[in-house]
């Protein structure tokens, strides 16, 4: 048996070289056609994989997985099978989709039923987030937006380096990628006038994140290592935290962001598999001073998944204003998980915790139209001969991000939203 994540596996079904889902990555997703109801997929190269049919035909038999996890609105309960559990059927699809395997490459019948092109199909939502907190994880960011702000010289607040600074966010308004919204009303309060008015946000935003979701609950008072975190994780998704600025910089003092960051997130479809990530890991910063022992960790815990944006306006072509990577986190997500849980949180399957936004350490890595433009000081020229301070009304803003070494290209899909007038 090959494993699932090595590099020479080959497919069957043809992958383009450029695709984001060959044999090695296998996400999965929740998707619907016109005659069928939710399930389970997988993603293999432009097609998904329907685990519902494949598991009614028999194919995981020996895993004894109940017909009710696959034919599913969510995620959350095949995730709450277990790591091992999930992992092996991982297996069982790499297996089946191996081109050296004639147990479904040469049914035909099987392969009808079981295989869709994703242009065909509709994907939802992949997990029922209970809960969702937002960090706020990248150095460059955070000191970008302390040195617009604050004193240059004393860009990051004191506790930044001896804590990943985090808030609990609203996780109904996590919408699937290609869930068009509403432009944000609130107060703002313009400086040359002296009282705030309500009306829409003028300076809508996005916000260039992974997301990780939990695979294993705890109890009330239980505490996660860092050395046990990926015990907890299942996987990740790409993740827009749309922000209003004008709003946030008017009500977000002493408590934090509210309504400026409550209305909407995006999220791609597809749910990438810690395990599927792992050859990917790279070493991060060098964290100084020392962090506490509780969030200190041993080997390379940050991930090379290359980013992109692109704002799509309502005619004409898309331009790609940001080239970023989530190697740049300062905080892990396994240090952003043992803080979040060291004074006794309990989490649950399917909560959804963001990295903040990512930004390098170069103009053209910055994660926010905030930097990217600079607060408004230095609009972007767009390929229709139009700037871009902020967000227009109808633009359309694509994240994408993937993993590359030895020939494989592991990646999420799209995070794809567009704006819409407010009413």
């Amino acid at each position: 048996m090959i494993k699932a994540n090595d590099p020479s596996l080959k497919s069957w079904i043809e992958v383009n070289p450029n695709c984001d889902f060959p044999i090695q990555n296998l996400p999965f997703g929740i998707f619907k056609t016109q005659s069928s109801s939710a399930r389970v997929g997988v993603a293999i190269g432009d097609q998904v994989l329907d685990l519902a049919v494949l598991n009614k035909l028999g194919y995981f038999n020996n895993l004894k997985i109940g017909e009710a996890v696959f034919v599913n609105n969510f995620l959350n309960d095949l995730i709450a099978l277990g790591k091992p559990t999930c992992s092996a059927l991982r297996q069982r699809i790499s297996d089946l989709l191996n081109e050296t395997n004639a147990e479904l490459r040469d049914n035909k019948e099987a392969r009808e039923k079981a295989l869709q092109y994703i242009s065909n199909v509709q994907l939802l939502m992949p997990v029922k987030v209970g809960d969702y907190t937002d960090f706020y994880s990248s150095i460059d960011h955070a000191t970008n937006v302390g040195t617009m702000f604050r004193d240059p010289a004393n860009a990051l607040l004191p506790n930044w380096k001896h804590l990943p600074v985090g808030y609990h966010g609203r996780a109904s308004s996590i919408i699937v990628s290609g869930t068009n919204f509403l432009r944000p009303k609130g107060q703002t309060k313009p400086a040359d006038v002296d009282s705030p008015v309500f009306g829409a946000s003028k300076s809508l935003d996005f916000e260039l994140e992974m997301a990780f979701i939990i695979g294993k609950p705890t109890s009330l008072g239980e505490t996660i290592s860092t050395a046990a975190a990926d015990d907890y994780i299942f996987g990740l998704t790409l993740f827009n935290d749309w922000s209003a600025r004008d709003i946030q910089t008017w009500e977000y003092v002493p408590l934090g962001p509210f309504l400026a960051k409550n209305f909407a997130s995006t999220i791609s479809p597809w749910v990438v598999t810690l395990e599927a990530l792992e050859p990917f890991r790279t070493a991060g910063y060098e964290q100084t001073p020392k962090v506490l022992p509780y969030l200190e960790y041993t080997g390379n815990k940050n991930i090379d998944i290359y980013l992109e944006v692109a704002i799509l306006p309502e005619t004409g072509t898309e331009t790609t204003i940001c080239h970023s990577n989530y190697k740049y986190m300062y905080w892990t997500m396994e240090q952003q998980l043992a803080h979040h849980t060291s004074n006794g949180c309990n989490i649950n399957i399917g909560d959804m915790m963001a990295s903040g936004t990512i930004s390098g350490p170069t103009p053209g890595s910055f994660g926010s139209m905030l930097e990217l433009a600079w607060k408004g000081t230095k609009p972007l020229p767009l390929n229709d001969g139009t700037e871009r301070k902020f967000i227009n009304d109808n633009d359309t803003v694509i994240m994408r991000g993937y993993c590359q070494k030895e020939k494989v290209r592991i990646g999420f899909g799209e995070a794809r939203g567009k704006v819409l007038p407010a009413l």
